[in-house]
């Protein structure tokens, strides 16, 4: 019903050409005169245009209607005349249509206007670039951090850090760096992290940046803070006894020397006193010169010598070592390497001393164990994470470390042993991050303490 108006009216025009055709035909086998046979013919082609035009004009108003959602224009508009005609409801439904693309349109600027807006007063610095280093998109708060008005090339940045553009430039998905810029005379440390987007089949990169240097100057002073506060109670034990030692031994001279120094009546047992004072005074004085000399080497590591080196013949090596302490305290060893031919590139007599350590510390934990009938398991697993970084773990079923004690282990010369130095995780802490990678730890008291190392090969 809808095309019904539009199909009487082609029937009609057909109807007509084709009634000329018969009338054209038919004066060439009568006695017609050319006057009307040129007539017939003319009214023919008029008619054959006229049809054809018809036909073709709500194509073309089809491909005008095409264009303008090609072209992203939605200005135009079609005027019906309210004729019921076929026309009107095609032109209906192009309105219908154009109407509807202006409303998507409108909801798409509204709703990038939205991110638009939430991107610029975000407070962690943004830039988007595409591959030519071309930015697309940069926020208040990264112009902010860097010192910037308008820029449209990371190139740009060159002038305030060469760094920090080959950062940018190199940074692949997931990568992080810290740069250092000079913003009005003062020293900025910059947080770099970056993704890769795909948008369109157009490749660009998302970088976020972040001023850290509030937060890096409180963990520094939390750091010395903690380090003084070991420092100073493992100093205190050392000189405090060597101080009352050294007044004990003075009180006791001036008993037996005179004004002139001559040495009174002195006894046997007091020799001996001030013999074993003296020798009190000298062995503290040696744990507190060992004490310093540790700390010395803390800020010694040298630089790691890297060669390749497969973990299971790492291990299966240092298990050999400590086989007797292993035999000794009945500890049974899981080792979970895989895939089995994993390697990583170290300094191999720094990983040894990092490994035995850890390992060493778990013996340990497992000897404290009070539960005499629980079985004693260490388990060392090694592979690859989700980012393609070798992952080793070392596992007890220990005691485990309280929470407080927790957050101070890589502190140097804080330990929860008895007979422990306290350096052993710091250095292990600091040969790790020389070797680009990361140690963490984790426990719970009662079941067992997990330590992780992450090496970005």
């Amino acid at each position: 019903m809808d095309f019904k108006n539009f199909k009487v009216s082609i029937a009609l025009r057909v109807g007509f050409v084709l009634l000329t055709c018969i009338l054209l035909v038919n004066s060439f086998y009568s006695d017609s005169y050319n006057l009307t046979r040129l007539l017939l013919l003319i009214a023919l082609v008029v008619q054959g245009y006229s049809l054809v035009k018809y036909l073709d004009k709500s194509n073309v108003e089809f491909a005008n209607f095409l264009d303008s959602i090609k072209y992203d224009d939605f200005t135009q508009t079609y005027t019906t005349k309210r004729t019921g005609t076929s026309q009107d409801l095609l032109y209906d439904r192009f309105n219908l249509v154009i109407k509807k693309f202006r409303e998507i349109r409108a909801e798409k600027e509204a709703q990038y206007q939205y991110l638009r807006t939430i991107v610029q007063h975000v407070g962690i610095g943004i830039i988007t670039f595409n591959k030519k280093g071309q930015i697309q998109i940069i926020n208040a708060a990264a112009k902010s951090l860097l010192d910037i008005e308008n820029i449209s090339s990371v190139e740009d940045l060159a002038d305030l850090n060469p760094e920090l553009v080959s950062s940018l430039k190199d940074l692949q998905t997931g990568g992080r760096d810290l740069i250092k810029i000079d913003r009005k005379g003062e020293e900025v440390q910059l947080s770099i992290y970056a993704i890769q987007l795909v948008r369109r089949e157009e490749e660009f990169k998302l970088v976020s940046i972040q001023n850290i240097k509030s937060e890096l100057d409180e963990k520094e002073m939390d750091a010395w803070q903690n380090l003084i506060r070991v420092l100073t109670h493992e100093i205190m034990n050392s000189v405090t006894p060597i101080s009352s030692l050294a007044a004990t031994v003075e009180s006791n001279l001036e008993d037996v020397v005179d004004d002139d120094f001559n040495i009174k009546n002195i006894s046997k047992e007091d020799i001996e006193d001030f013999h074993m004072a003296v020798q009190t005074i000298h062995k503290r004085s040696e744990s507190l010169i060992k004490f310093v000399s540790d700390f010395r080497n803390l800020t010694r590591i040298p630089i790691p010598n890297k060669t390749k080196i497969c973990l299971e013949e790492l291990f299966n090596t240092t298990l050999t070592l400590l086989r007797h302490d292993i035999q000794v305290h009945e500890i049974h060893v899981n080792l979970e390497i895989e895939p089995k031919d994993i390697c990583i590139e170290a300094d191999r007599e720094q990983i040894d001393q990092v490994i035995i350590n850890l390992l060493k510390n778990a013996i340990q934990a497992l000897e404290e164990n009070p539960e005499n009938n629980k079985d004693k398991v260490i388990t060392i697993s090694a592979g690859y994470d989700g980012y393609q970084r070798v992952f080793i773990n070392i596992k007890d079923n220990g005691t485990g470390i309280d929470e407080d004690a927790l957050k101070k282990i890589f502190i140097p010369f804080f330990t929860t042993k008895k007979s422990g130095s306290g350096i052993g995780l710091s250095l292990s802490k600091q040969i790790i991050r020389k070797h680009n990678g990361s140690i963490s730890v984790t426990s719970v008291i009662d079941e067992g303490t997990e330590f992780s190392l992450v090496f970005n090969n």
